[in-house]
Order: structure tokens, then sequence, then C-alpha cells
């Protein structure tokens, strides 16, 4: 496309900046004052939401881990087994569940983790070969390891 003059050039070019402005403004729809009017108040306002937004996703992960080891925690106190033991106690099992499924097997599923943290409490207190002697701890249906 070819412009013979400045003004076509111009014209064509507002239409961009246009709706450049309106995708700012819409970002910042829900913003008090005039911050959702004005664009460069708009402008201002929405890099700052978005460098919040961008700090705020690895905020949310640090929350969430926290949160699953404080209901952890919480669910071994109950079944009088240290968190750290039974952590260790799982992992020298084998039984590979990470934290999220484990705090949410602490809620919905008690009975499961009652057999989990009496495992790994088994498996704390005798060492692997007790652990894998062949007696099932109740609650827990599991495939043994063999010993060579």
């Amino acid at each position: 496309m070819v412009f013979l003059s400045p003004c076509a050039w111009l014209r064509v070019r507002l239409t961009d900046r246009f709706w450049r402005k309106q995708e700012v403004l819409q970002h910042a729809r829900h913003f008090r004052g005039r911050k959702n009017r004005c664009y460069v108040l708009a402008s201002r306002s929405v890099r700052r939401a978005f460098v919040f937004s961008t700090d705020a996703r690895s905020i949310k992960k640090r929350y969430m881990r926290q949160l699953w080891l404080t209901r952890m925690e919480a669910a071994c106190q109950e079944h009088s087994v240290k968190l750290h033991h039974f952590i260790s106690g799982l992992y020298k099992c084998q039984v590979e569940l990470n934290r999220k499924s484990l705090a949410d097997l602490a809620i919905y599923e008690p009975k499961t983790f009652k057999g989990l943290a009496a495992l790994a409490k088994r498996r704390g207190e005798e060492g692997l070969l007790a652990a894998q002697d062949g007696k099932q701890t109740e609650g827990i249906f599991s495939r043994l390891l063999t010993v060579s």
C-alpha cells in the first residue's frame, strides 16, 4: 500500500492508535477515578497492575504449598506422627504422592490418610524389611516390594 500524501498515512495510523488506547482502557475499566478514563493515567495503572499480577502468580504458588503443608501437619498430629517422619517414611516405602494430593487425602479421605500415616509410622519404627514383611496396613492396598 503506497500513500500519496502524509494525510492518508496519518488517517490510517490513527485507527491503530485508537484501538491500542481502547485496549489499555478496557484493562482499566474496573479502576476508580480518572484512572479508568484518562489514557495516560490508565496506561500507568495498567502497567503496575500487570506487574503485580506477575508477582502474584509466584506468591500464590508459595501460599498454596504452605497451605498443603499446614493441612498435612494437622492431619499428622491427629495420628501422632511428625510431618517430616511421615514424608520420609512414605518416601522410603516408595509411595510417590505429592504434597497436594496428600493434603487432599488428609481432608477428603481421612481413612486412607490414616493408613498412609500408619505405614509411614511402621516404616520409621521397624525399618524397610518390616514394612515389606507381608502384613498389610489397614486401609491401604499396595503392591509389596520384593527385596533380593
